[in-house]
């Protein structure tokens, strides 16, 4: 399984006979890498109703005949503007062929516009089994002590954790994250993309490995791991 970084919390997953997209925010994205354009997908997973997570999800669906597995109320904001969608819910799993999602809850909140605000449900994460591996994308989260949980149910491979802090977890609650879901790796996102989640991600790599053990990747924009 090969993951790419594009940027902000924007990841790209090639598994054996599968591209995945991970909350596409790519067009106003300053650290962003490609455009919607250029990305070629079969499977789009979309934590939550955030423009910086459902990003150009629709677009990138429609030009590329992709699927947009999310909540169910996201799934349905997509799929009445023209993208096909999967919709699931909170601890639901499905197979879809050589993957397979199971959603996890996240503390965040999930919205599209302005005047009025669309509320679209429960923010979500996810778990990703392909190829004997399994991945944690936690999304938008703040730290919860069932993560404690999903770490004793699921031996999680990657653990792929929000740092950046104000909207989400910062990197101590982060580590305590790492403490409880006890992965075989870790790499931190969701940071630097602007001023007010701006963190050390060599900060936070030294914590996690001093307390831990585990090793951190810390990935910029473009660059890949693969595992």
């Amino acid at each position: 399984m090969l993951l790419k970084f594009l940027g902000h919390a924007c990841f790209q997953i090639q598994t054996g006979r599968s591209t995945l997209i991970l909350d596409p925010y790519l067009n106003d994205n300053p650290q962003a890498v490609t455009t919607p354009a250029e990305i070629r997908t079969d499977w789009i997973l979309v934590t939550h109703g955030h423009s910086d997570h459902l990003g150009d999800a629709i677009e990138i669906a429609t030009r590329n005949n992709a699927t947009i597995i999310t909540i169910t109320e996201v799934a349905r904001y997509c799929s009445v503007r023209g993208a096909k969608t999967h919709a699931m819910y909170i601890g639901g799993k499905h197979n879809f062929g050589d993957f397979t999602v199971k959603m996890t809850i996240a503390l965040h909140g999930s919205s599209m516009g302005s005047d009025p605000i669309e509320y679209l449900g429960q923010p979500c994460g996810f778990l990703l089994f392909t190829g004997g591996k399994t991945v944690y994308y936690a999304g938008d989260t703040g730290l919860f002590g069932d993560m404690e949980l999903i770490g004793r149910l699921h031996s999680i491979d990657l653990a792929i954790l929000p740092i950046g802090d104000n909207y989400t977890m910062g990197p101590e609650d982060a580590l305590e994250a790492v403490k409880m879901l006890k992965p075989k790796h870790v790499i931190p996102t969701h940071y630097n993309t602007w001023d007010i989640i701006a963190q050390n991600p060599e900060q936070f790599k030294k914590a996690v490995e001093d307390e831990t053990g585990i090793p951190v990747t810390v990935l910029k924009p473009g660059e890949t791991f693969e595992m």
